[in-house]
């Protein structure tokens, strides 16, 4: 059997602390970002579906939507929805092309997909900071923050995911802190603490942590003696196929060459 990514009792343990005083303002950026998308879409959804990790800030988004929690087997019936939102958790799946390929499933024909996840250059500072103090001090690495993808990787797993007009946007956004450990203890009131099955169980020397500390300072700390923190949110497109959308022409069927449309000389090329 395959070692989960996830600890998922870990995570939703995480995420049950991280309700009694939450940092929610990746949380509002994503629902920014799929307001905007969906204003842009001109279409009305009649029976749309939430997957969420978050239910109290989550649930009341669209109150007309069937909510879902992010299970590994999502309970969505096949073609029973016009629109399925993929709200900030899809970084945790473990198998996030089979949750791809579960939500065009419960997709109608021409059903719009959207997800909003953490992508690859998230916190690539306190990565950074963590395995060189975890080098220096114990010769070797455990894993500390989740593997997220590279928005290059998402649009080809959107098109194996089987969605007609594919399309991954990145969204940076950059936090301030007053030191790093700051930035640590806020994450867990994200949610976004180390919730990896393959986490180091026992606890972390303080040693560690005020290493990894002068690094970030070292490396990024701003001159107002502060230190930044990257988190990109990657939204991702997706239609279920439907004869109704726009197709490519088939290759060699131009009746016009590109020159001509461009009003310029056609350069060819050397043997």
């Amino acid at each position: 059997m395959t070692t989960p990514l996830t600890d998922r009792a870990a995570l939703i343990r995480n995420r049950a602390r991280a309700m009694t005083s939450p940092v929610t303002f990746l949380h509002d950026a994503a629902r920014g970002e799929i307001e905007d998308r969906l204003a842009l879409v001109n279409k009305s959804f009649h029976n749309p579906a939430l997957i969420r990790g978050f239910a109290a800030y989550w649930d009341n988004f669209l109150p007309e939507a069937r909510i879902v929690d992010d299970t590994e087997v999502l309970p969505l019936a096949q073609g029973s929805h016009d629109l399925v939102l993929h709200a900030m958790c899809l970084h945790w799946a473990d198998d996030p092309v089979g949750q791809l390929i579960q939500a065009r499933r419960a997709l109608r024909p021409d059903g719009l997909f959207l997800g909003v996840m953490l992508g690859g250059e998230t916190l690539h500072e306190l990565r950074t900071a963590l395995a060189q103090a975890e080098s220096d001090l114990f010769g070797g690495l455990s894993p500390r923050v989740a593997p997220m993808a590279e928005i290059r990787d998402l649009g080809a797993l959107l098109q194996r995911a089987g969605y007609a007009l594919p399309v991954a946007d990145s969204v940076r956004l950059t936090a301030s802190y007053a030191t790093p450990l700051h930035l640590m203890q806020e994450l867990r009131f994200m949610g976004e603490g180390n919730a990896l099955h393959a986490r180091r169980r026992s606890t972390s020397a303080k040693a560690l942590f005020a290493r990894a500390s002068e690094i970030y300072v070292e490396n990024f700390g701003s001159e107002d003696g502060r230190v930044p923190a990257t988190f990109e949110l990657i939204v991702l497109t997706g239609w279920a196929p439907d004869e109704s959308q726009q197709q490519p022409l088939r290759p060699g069927s131009a009746s016009r060459r590109l020159a001509d449309a461009l009003g310029t000389e056609e350069s060819k090329l050397k043997d």
